[in-house]
C-alpha cells in the first residue's frame, strides 16, 4: 500500500477506537495520528495495523492494540517536560508515542533482536529523544532514575519494587497486573503520602519476565 492509502485508517482509528471510547487527551489524538503505525509491524500485518487488535511483531511478542496504547498513555497526564522509562520496547510503536509528548523516553527491552529493529526504525524516522537498553526490563534503568512517568508493556502479578523506587515524587506508573489469564491495567501514582492507585480497565498482555541473568 502506498503511504497516503494509510491516512483513511488511521483516521478511523482515531475516530473509532479512541475519540468513541473515551480517549479526550488532544495531545496524545494528535500523536497517535502522526505516527504512522503501520511501520512498526511486518509487511504481512501493515493491511491491519489500524485494526482495534495486537498483532505479533516477533519474539513471541505484540504491538498493543491501539486502544490500550492511548489509554495507557493518556493515564501518564504527559505536559512535555517529562523523563520517562518505558518497559518493553517491542516493535517501538509506545516508544514513538511517548517520544512525541516527553521531553526525553528512556526503553528497556530484554530481546535484543527487537530493541535493535525499534532503535533503527525510529532513528531512521528523526527521534532523537530516546535512550535504549537491553536488559531485565524489571530492575528499570537505575542509572536514569528518577522518572517523572513509566509505563509498563508487559503484565506482572506485582508491581517490581525497583519501579516504584526510581518513579518521582509525583510520578506517575501505568502497569498490566496479573496472570496470564486475568490481567488488569492499573495507575499507580506517587506524592507525600505514599503510592495510590487506580483500576483503569481490563486487559490482556504478554507476561513481565524477569531475567535471571541480570
Amino acid at each position: 500500500m502506498e503511504e497516503q492509502n494509510y491516512i483513511e485508517p488511521r483516521e478511523q482509528m482515531i475516530e473509532n477506537q479512541l475519540i468513541a471510547r473515551g480517549i479526550k487527551d488532544q495531545r496524545v489524538l494528535d500523536a497517535m495520528r502522526s505516527v504512522p503505525r503501520h511501520l512498526f509491524v511486518d509487511c504481512s500485518y501493515r493491511h491491519e495495523a489500524y485494526k482495534d487488535y495486537p498483532l505479533p511483531i516477533g519474539c513471541e511478542q505484540t504491538i498493543s492494540q491501539p486502544y490500550i496504547v492511548a489509554l495507557m498513555t493518556e493515564s501518564l497526564q504527559l505536559k512535555g517536560t517529562e523523563k520517562v522509562l518505558e518497559i518493553g520496547t517491542g516493535s517501538g510503536y509506545q516508544t514513538a508515542i511517548l517520544a512525541e509528548l516527553a521531553r526525553h523516553v528512556c526503553t528497556v527491552e530484554r530481546h535484543e533482536l527487537l530493541s535493535s529493529n525499534a532503535e533503527k526504525i525510529l532513528q531512521q524516522m528523526g527521534y532523537n529523544n530516546i535512550s535504549f537498553k537491553k536488559g531485565d526490563g524489571t530492575l528499570g534503568w537505575p542509572e536514569k532514575a528518577p522518572f517523572d512517568s513509566i509505563l509498563v508493556a508487559a503484565a506482572a502479578k506485582k508491581v517490581p519494587p525497583s519501579l516504584l523506587e526510581q518513579l518521582s515524587t509525583g510520578g506517575r506508573l501505568v502497569i498490566p497486573i496479573g496472570d496470564r489469564l486475568v490481567q488488569e491495567l492499573v495507575l499507580f501514582s506517587k506524592d507525600a503520602r505514599g503510592v495510590q492507585e487506580l483500576h483503569l480497565c481490563g486487559c490482556r498482555f504478554v507476561p513481565l519476565i524477569e531475567d535471571q541473568k541480570s
